[in-house]
């Protein structure tokens, strides 16, 4: 049994209705670990999947695998004063970078949602109760009470597809002479790049494992494919360590390279290949640049060293780091591997940060030639530039959800200030709120979404199987959306702790648990039941690798 393993448990099922069966690898090839089946309205609140788990098993799903990690049982921490972010009235860029502003500025959306006040989705709050009872519903379907054995969200969970601990076998493979802190740099290592690899595959493509010849698609398969790239050297330039990631390795990668890798080719393209390759090259450059935290050879896992010799680190007498240390590792170590097309503040790049009309509006004085990006929005009265964009930092927030896994595992580090972390703003969490019902896209912009998706298919030779509303990312709907995904997250949790409170027996789910085992989940299972064909969200992202 691997660190990550847990003992098998033969599963039960729900009810007398539900299937029979456990899943396995090949569940991966359709619906990568849904079951779900039935497509009437009235059975998307219906689960269909008989699969469970509880503390001390692996469960036969391929979502699900478990960590020996207990999340509403941590240990005892001293309390610990975290650092304030920036005054945006004084550093604008520095606020819209921290990770305290992306709850803070959504708060704005999700008001004007909670009042039916957006820009471009009408908002049905009766639906809401139908989101918490489905949401429910899976984690009922899927784990035993009290749901401490939900593991908290990250990249780890893909690794495990069809209940193969993949990362346990991993580490199996090294010698005894690799020390635990290594072992740790090194899925350290494997995790950044696969993060950043996760942006949406595509309908179109998968991935056939060279180990077990199954077939995944989507962030499984993603996950596979960079391990499997990761075990072949293919991003190391060291030859002496084929397990690690560094400057050289990514340096001399190609787009060449990385499309055979991920198995990207005519009929089974991957989304963003050229994108997706230029963002691992950019952070060659940021790894080269950044030797304080990823050390003189480049490698992302030394940011442990980094970390564990910080002051704040060093007060303590078991290491705990505070999470806005790991964030700016995270922040500014990466800040130059964005697209220099992103959002700007005084020249320093915000990254994943976008202006949004349901945000108040800058107006300029009449000596001032400087426009507003939406000036038929409201202003505020007294708004300031900065204060029109809407921070996310979506795949930021999704490394740091990922890289504290093998960290708390590994070297038994401890993270003050997670609460900190959102819900991830991106199409399964979102797609979980449009396809019941809670929002709805305005006509004028399903009118203008359903073009964009015919010119798409035009542009790219591709014919529409099952035909919805496409933008692209920087698009004010695209933006809107994401900012109401993650204030109405943080509502679903509280709802869904409310429904779930005799099962919990005192505890509470966290964040981190309901977008593992709830809401992303629920958002890929629904849009199976919406979209069978292709499995898509309610609204595609024209996406260049880089965000989704």
């Amino acid at each position: 049994m691997g660190l990550f393993s847990r003992k098998p448990k033969t599963p039960k099922p729900v009810n007398a209705s539900a299937g029979a069966g456990a899943g396995n690898d090949s569940a991966s090839l359709n619906s990568e670990g849904s079951n779900v089946k039935t497509s009437s309205l009235n059975s998307r609140i219906q689960i269909h999947n008989n699969n469970r788990a509880s503390a001390g098993s692996v469960p036969p799903t391929p979502l699900t695998p478990m960590t020996p990690m207990t999340p509403m049982t941590p240990h005892p921490m001293p309390r610990i004063n975290l650092p304030k972010p920036p005054d945006p009235s004084l550093d604008a860029a520095g606020y819209l970078r921290s990770l305290g502003s992306v709850r803070e500025r959504c708060k704005i959306v999700t008001d004007k949602a909670l009042r039916n006040a957006l820009h471009h989705f009408d908002v049905d709050m009766a639906r809401f109760p139908d989101v918490v009872t489905f949401v429910c519903g899976i984690i009922k379907r899927d784990f035993d009470p009290p749901f401490s054995s939900i593991p908290p969200h990250g990249r780890y969970q893909h690794f495990c597809v069809g209940g193969r601990d993949r990362i346990a076998n991993l580490l199996a493979t090294f010698p005894d002479t690799v020390d635990t802190t290594e072992k740790c740099r090194r899925l350290i290592d494997l995790f950044l790049v696969s993060v950043l690899l996760d942006a949406g595959a595509g309908t179109s493509w998968s991935f056939k494992s060279a180990e077990n010849g199954r077939v995944y698609r989507r962030s499984e398969g993603l996950a596979i494919a960079s391990l499997e790239m990761f075990k072949a050297g293919v991003f190391s330039g060291n030859p002496s360590n084929k397990f690690q990631v560094d400057k050289d390795g990514l340096r001399n990668l190609t787009v060449e390279q990385l499309a055979k890798g991920m198995q990207s080719r005519p009929g089974n393209e991957v989304a963003g290949i050229e994108g997706r390759a230029q963002l691992l090259i950019r952070l060659s450059n940021a790894l080269a640049d950044k030797t304080d935290f990823f050390g003189t050879d480049g490698r992302p896992g030394n940011m442990i060293d980094y970390l564990l010799a910080h002051p704040t680190t060093q007060a303590s007498s078991t290491p705990i780091v505070i999470l806005p240390v790991l964030w700016n590792v995270l922040m500014s170590g990466l800040a130059p591997i964005w697209p220099p097309s992103r959002t700007a503040i005084d020249g320093v790049s915000l990254g994943d940060a976008w202006p949004c009309s349901s945000m108040p509006q800058h107006t300029p004085s009449p000596s001032s030639p400087g426009l507003s990006p939406f000036p038929n929005s409201q202003p505020g009265p007294t708004a300031a530039p900065w204060e029109s964009i809407l921070p996310f930092h979506k795949l930021t927030q999704w490394l740091t959800y990922s890289l504290m896994q093998p960290m708390q595992n590994l070297l038994k580090i401890q993270f003050a200030g997670t609460e900190l972390l959102t819900g991830l703003p991106e199409y399964r969490n979102g797609g979980l709120f449009i396809d019941l019902g809670v929002l709805t896209l305005k006509p004028n912009d399903l009118e203008r979404g359903l073009q964009n998706y015919n010119e798409h298919c035009i542009r790219t030779g591709t014919k529409g199987v099952e035909v919805a509303p496409m933008f692209e990312p920087s698009d004010d709907v695209i933006v809107e959306w994401r900012g109401v995904t993650v204030g109405f997250l943080d509502k679903l949790l509280v709802e869904v702790n409310k429904a779930l409170r005799k099962e919990l027996n005192g505890g509470e789910l966290t964040l981190a648990q309901l977008l593992e085992a709830g809401s992303w989940k629920g958002g890929r299972e629904i849009a199976e039941v919406s979209r069978p064909n292709t499995k898509e969200p309610p609204i595609l992202i024209d996406s260049d690798g880089t965000v989704f």
